[in-house]
């Protein structure tokens, strides 16, 4: 159906559903004669896994990914790349129930209304499962940027309900992250929310959260306006992921309080490079990467899957109350850090790629 792919040179095409035999992706347009480092995609893929730690998806999968084409002897040949993931930790008698009856905060109605039909197995179509083929996408755009531009992506938790992390942008490394159950940068400030997290579950209720993401490395030049700025389809891209609902670049939303002079980044000469003395508009300026740090925030709703009795209707339209059962994420922000990453490289890679057939191989 219309809405199943990300980009254009470089293309993903996402198939499969929560609780089928099996879901994955088709990528098209990866450049011929990489040798892609399978043992770095899996570790990738592991991170995004349910079942890590008692805040997340209890839902045991084991996510190893298999690639049917576009792999000779370890190298992409530059044909359309085909992964599958298997399907195996699922329990379909767990949603008999929701056959007649929609899940408050979910997809259930809009997908009834729309195609009048609808798999409430899981979900389905709208499942956040959808996400793991998009990682190892991710991770194999994520491998063309690092060898080509050395560019390198790095996601976290940057607010759980009102507990934010007190570090700066600058000051959070993967080492920093090390450790964390919940890819949390502070480690003063963990353990508040570690403990808000217990509460919640204990309630049966769930909380929302921020993903901060930080693209290092990025060169100036990526991004086509008018319709294709590079800012927008990043945004396009988060907004696509499961309970999203905000996106802000650089200083965001706190620009409505900021005069011109305070918003403004100053250029500067340093080493011979043009630079801004500040980072305020996030590493692009007029839909085109600036050459500095690429930074950006996405804000993810509370998980609605919550064990707490909600009013809802069925499909018939009579009124019901419902309370789902089984263990889902306190928080899905945790998880979607990963896939947060992904989505950054795949749409980095994407405009990387467009521009280097426009306007030739870009500098380092």
């Amino acid at each position: 159906m219309p809405g199943d792919s990300i980009g254009k040179m470089f293309k993903v095409n996402v198939w499969g559903e929560s609780h089928g035999p099996s879901l994955g992706a088709v990528i098209e347009g990866c450049p011929p004669g990489i040798e892609l480092d399978l043992k770095r995609i899996q570790e990738e893929l592991n991170r995004r896994k349910p079942g890590r730690n008692s805040f997340v998806s209890n839902r045991r999968e084991e996510d190893r990914f298999e690639i049917h084409s576009g792999l000779f002897k370890g190298k992409t040949t530059g044909t359309p790349i085909s992964v599958i993931i298997k399907n195996d930790g699922f329990k379909k008698e767990n949603y008999e129930e929701l056959g007649e009856i929609f899940r408050p905060g979910h997809a259930d109605f809009t997908y009834q209304a729309k195609y009048g039909i609808r798999d409430y197995y899981g979900g389905g179509r709208s499942s956040a499962r959808l996400t793991a083929p998009i990682v190892v996408a991710g991770a194999i755009a994520r491998q063309i940027l690092r060898d080509e531009l050395g560019i390198e992506i790095l996601a976290y938790v940057k607010q759980i309900g009102s507990v934010e992390a007190a570090t700066t942008t600058d000051e959070v490394t993967s080492n920093s992250l090390a450790g964390s159950l919940i890819n949390f940068p502070d480690k003063y400030r963990e353990a508040e929310i570690l403990a808000l997290l217990e509460r919640l579950q204990e309630e049966g209720n769930s909380i929302g959260g921020i993903v901060e993401c930080t693209v290092r490395n990025t060169p100036a030049g990526l991004g086509e306006p008018l319709f294709g700025k590079l800012d927008a389809d990043l945004a396009a891209a988060m907004m696509g992921l499961n309970a999203v609902k905000g996106f802000e670049l650089g200083n965001g939303f706190e620009c409505v309080e900021l005069t011109g002079k305070e918003n403004n980044d100053e250029f500067t000469v340093i080493e011979g490079d043009t630079v801004t003395i500040t980072n305020r508009s996030g590493g692009i300026q007029g839909g085109i990467s600036n050459g500095m740090p690429i930074v950006f925030r996405v804000v993810f709703k509370a998980t609605p899957s919550i064990s707490q009795k909600q009013r809802t209707v069925d499909i018939h339209g009579e009124k019901k109350e419902i309370q789902i059962q089984g263990d889902h994420d306190i928080c899905v922000a945790i998880r979607a850090v990963p896939v947060v990453e992904a989505l950054a490289a795949i749409v980095l890679c994407d405009h990387y790629l467009r521009h280097r057939g426009q306007c030739g191989v870009i500098k380092k």
